[in-house]
């Protein structure tokens, strides 16, 4: 069983949102609240694998409320999506820097979030196809500086991993990777791995983010050469 907390500030929602997983015979929901101080409360009490939450909640928003969720203070942290994100670019950068492991749009329906939670609880981030497509389109617009104390993070990397952290950050899949690099599929997950552990990251998301953060995807900026190696 996936045990999964729901956060909204809106009754009506949190309802929902329940009564939709009710329907999913390996998802039981812990609790529900509207308040983002109680969520955390709620989470340290009951341990759920997954937080689908709304970015409006009382007492505390909702990008403060993961980044306190998933700091590694407080042990192990759950997996959180942020559901009904609206069409705002730099509110889902936001969110996934903050720890989201997934977001879905306003419209995403019972399928989809059944599927995330299930993706996300196994480790996978889960982005809507709208969220993926507009979050590489604003970090491309952006006319950001890379931060300084990443480049000694990115020369630890191997040429590979650099190849496949730059196409995971345009959003390929590892099918994908794998077909263009003309390497397995298997290896270009323990790539995935052995990045997430060398930058000490959590899944596929936050890498997306280190890699525009860090300055390696900048506007121009191409694929990697899909020669054979």
């Amino acid at each position: 069983m996936v045990r999964v907390l729901i956060c909204d500030k809106l009754p009506v929602i949190r309802s929902g949102l329940r009564a939709w997983l009710e329907h999913e015979p390996d998802v039981e929901v812990v609790d529900t609240t509207g308040s983002g101080l109680h969520a955390i409360a709620l989470a340290r009490r009951t341990r759920p694998d997954v937080v689908v939450t709304g970015l409006e909640l009382h007492g505390l928003n909702g990008a403060d409320m993961i980044r306190q969720l998933t700091s590694p203070d407080h042990g192990p942290a759950p997996r959180v999506i942020v559901y009904s994100v609206s069409d705002v670019d730099d509110v889902v950068g936001e969110v996934l820097h903050a720890g989201a492991s997934g977001v879905l749009v306003k419209d995403a329906d019972r399928e989809e979030l059944a599927y995330a939670i299930r993706a996300v609880a196994a480790g996978e981030a889960m982005l809507a196809p709208a969220v993926a497509r507009r979050l590489v389109n604003w970090f491309r617009r952006r006319d950001t500086h890379p931060e300084a104390t990443l480049s000694a993070v990115v020369e630890t990397l191997t040429p590979r991993e650099r190849e496949v952290l730059l196409l995971l950050a345009e959003g390929m899949q590892p099918d994908d990777i794998a077909e263009k690099l003309y390497i397995g599929v298997a290896t270009v997950r323990t790539h995935i791995y052995r990045l997430r552990g060398k930058l000490d990251l959590r899944d596929r998301a936050q890498l997306v983010s280190f890699a525009y953060r860090a300055g390696l995807m900048r506007p121009g900026t191409t694929s990697p050469s899909s020669d054979r190696r």
